[in-house]
């Protein structure tokens, strides 16, 4: 088959598997063509090339075996062609000649294997991942976005990344769980991007994480996954409770890596009255707090923080707990899903009107979609019976500010 032939053929029959003609839908005569034009066949109008007269002799052999039609441009024959259409009622003989495979077939065949791996796979995100999938493919639509319906044995793949993750128990490494899942330490590497995108649409509370966070969600990582706190308090082991770290000794804290959360406590007499959740790195490192242990938060927090948070809470019950974020949409929906998924009572701390006000020169300016997303902020917080009155003060103002801006006195 000549190159111009594969081409243009391969052009013509994906403008019909996007049509309504392929899905017997369509309420009007449609005509699936192949336009002539620099965009997309540039070599056809260069007046020094030689596939002038390649492309036509191609062209007409098309026609001659029934499978397209050509449209001459003014009707004037063998001079520049306008476009070729594709003969609707040859169209299987069109897909015998490319040695394809009609979509409506690569259709069927997901459809079945979606009813498959939904029996395996009965986890959330799985599940409404297999729900949309049927959806889009029934209705027509493309699913390309995640993934290629010309390739079933890596969409089983996909869906068997997160399956298994959502079902994973155990703290490993990717690599580590590359293994376990597909006998292969770089499988599961390579299809990060569609699982964590696939993660964040379909799973709860994910949407604004990168993927090595949504990972560590599941309790897998990209490098060993280290909490930082530093300020009030003793910290004991449990296999040797006669081991003690005061960290008030130490100006900018600890790192605990998440294997060794769970064998730590804070001794329960060490005087703390407020636990501080801090967003970002640099205001962690320069923010002192009396009679307060704090923790870094790194933005949307994971299950090794939550986990610590959690045991704290059990710990040091009156407490006051805070957080400590960016006065912006970002910052407040950190500090909602914070709330959310630990089930603190955590107050924010220095993410008032009067920050907005005092630091106003620090401030910058709402984007369009900082607003966008402030409006939903507001209507869900307001729903919820929730105090919006920060919400409100920043999109009368249109303005926005880091927690770096806010200086400790």
């Amino acid at each position: 088959m000549a190159g111009y032939e594969a081409r243009i053929l391969k052009g013509i029959l994906d403008s019909y598997e996007r049509s309504l003609l392929s899905q017997g839908k369509n309420k009007v005569a449609v005509h699936i063509a192949f336009p002539f034009t620099r965009k997309n066949l540039p070599e056809y109008f260069n007046e020094s090339s030689l596939a002038y007269e390649e492309i036509h002799s191609c062209m007409k052999s098309l026609e001659d075996q029934g499978l397209v039609t050509i449209v001459w441009k003014n009707g004037k024959e063998d001079h520049i062609i306008e476009k070729v259409l594709l003969n609707e009622k040859n169209v299987d003989e069109v897909y015998a000649y490319m040695k394809r495979k009609p979509r409506a077939e690569y259709v069927k065949e997901h459809l079945q294997l979606l009813e498959e791996e939904k029996r395996k796979y009965p986890t959330p995100a799985a599940q409404g991942f297999l729900d949309y999938l049927k959806k889009r493919l029934t209705e027509g639509k493309s699913v390309k976005e995640f993934i290629d319906i010309e390739d079933p044995g890596q969409t089983r793949k996909i869906l068997k990344a997160v399956g298994e993750l959502e079902n994973n128990r155990e703290g490993c490494y990717i690599r580590e769980f590359s293994i376990r899942c597909f006998g292969n330490s770089k499988t599961f590497q390579s299809m990060l991007g569609v699982v964590g995108k696939i993660l964040a649409r379909f799973g709860e509370g994910l949407e604004d994480m990168d993927i090595y966070g949504i990972l560590a969600e599941y309790s897998v990582y990209h490098t060993p996954d280290y909490v930082y706190i530093k300020g009030k308090g003793e910290l004991i082991f449990e296999d040797d409770p006669d081991s003690v770290i005061n960290l008030s000794c130490l100006k900018q804290g600890i790192g605990l890596a998440g294997e060794d959360v769970g064998k730590v406590r804070i001794r329960k007499n060490s005087g703390i009255k407020k636990i501080l959740t801090i967003e970002n790195l640099t205001t962690f490192f320069r923010w002192q707090e009396k009679d307060s242990l704090m923790i870094y938060l790194g933005g949307y927090h994971n299950s090794v923080r939550r986990k610590l948070l959690e045991l704290l809470y059990q710990d040091f019950p009156k407490a006051e707990y805070l957080h400590f974020g960016d006065i912006d949409v970002g910052g407040f929906e950190i500090y909602r899903d914070l709330c959310r998924k630990t089930g603190i009572p955590f107050k924010t701390y220095h993410m008032g009107i009067e920050e907005l006000e005092k630091y106003e020169a620090y401030t910058q300016e709402l984007t369009e979609n900082d607003r966008k997303r402030l409006a939903a902020l507001i209507q869900k917080a307001e729903s919820e019976g929730k105090d919006i009155r920060v919400l409100l003060y920043m999109k009368e103002k249109g303005r926005k500010l880091e927690q770096e801006g806010i200086r400790q006195v």
